[in-house]
């Protein structure tokens, strides 16, 4: 099994370091990380050190840091677009496109959202899915962790998207396959995903700007399951996975 990781505020150099406060709680007391075992911190960057337990102690460790590096930030940048969708689904969708490998996540109130982020109501909301980010990419070893963009509204998603590289909308009644469209090989490939009642007329105009919509297969997927099962598709054309 590969080191555990975890996020400090900044990377180490190496020497003796003392891993303290929620992180070093978690790998002290909860995992029980041993003296002689190893682990990697992380600045959540691309910056990470290896280390090994020197002294375990109630609530924090005292290590050894090894070395540390800097790993380059993903190219082509992977960003999916996700429209607001009922429940819990959307921390579940963060979850599995974080654990797949997206580098953003853009909330989107859609006109056919049935939930909607307002006031201290959508921050908590949002808060919930940047903490899911946080501990999915811990918990799939990244060192870059995935970031949760501010809710945007079609209006600012259009103009946000046209710094994207590539933008591929999903839509049910497209006749373009994802597994069949050329992708950019730098630059920032863009995934949209509706909500459950599916993007509008309206909403597909605005969006026709970026070229045709495709579709992942015959089914119709939830909302919830569209963004990873697309992004899945990425890796693979990526060579990534």
């Amino acid at each position: 099994m590969s080191d555990p990781v975890f996020l400090v505020d900044a990377l180490p150099a190496p020497g003796d370091y003392v891993l303290d406060g929620p992180e070093g709680h978690h790998a002290a007391d909860v995992q029980r990380l041993q003296p002689g075992e190893t682990l990697l911190l992380a600045d959540g960057s691309g910056g990470v050190a290896a280390a090994r337990v020197a002294h375990a102690e109630r609530g924090l460790l005292r290590l050894d840091v090894l070395d540390n590096r800097t790993l380059p930030d993903p190219d082509p940048k992977l960003t999916v677009v996700q429209a607001l969708p009922k429940g819990d689904r959307g921390e579940r969708a963060v979850q599995m496109l974080t654990e797949i490998g997206v580098d953003e996540v853009i909330p989107w109130a859609a006109s056919r959202s049935i939930v909607q982020w307002k006031g201290p109501r959508g921050d908590k909301a949002r808060a919930k899915w940047d903490a899911t980010a946080r501990e999915a990419s811990k918990q799939a070893r990244r060192a870059h962790l995935a970031h949760v963009a501010e809710l945007h509204t079609t209006k600012q998603l259009v103009q946000r998207l046209r710094a994207a590289a590539q933008v591929l909308v999903l839509h049910e009644e497209a006749t373009l396959p994802l597994s069949q469209v050329p992708l950019s090989t730098s630059g920032e490939i863009a995934l949209v995903i509706g909500p459950e009642g599916s993007i509008s007329p309206d909403e597909l105009a605005a969006l026709a700007e970026f070229g045709e919509p495709v579709r992942l297969g015959d089914t119709v997927l939830r909302t919830s399951t569209a963004g990873p099962a697309a992004l899945a598709v990425l890796q693979a054309r990526l060579g990534r996975w």
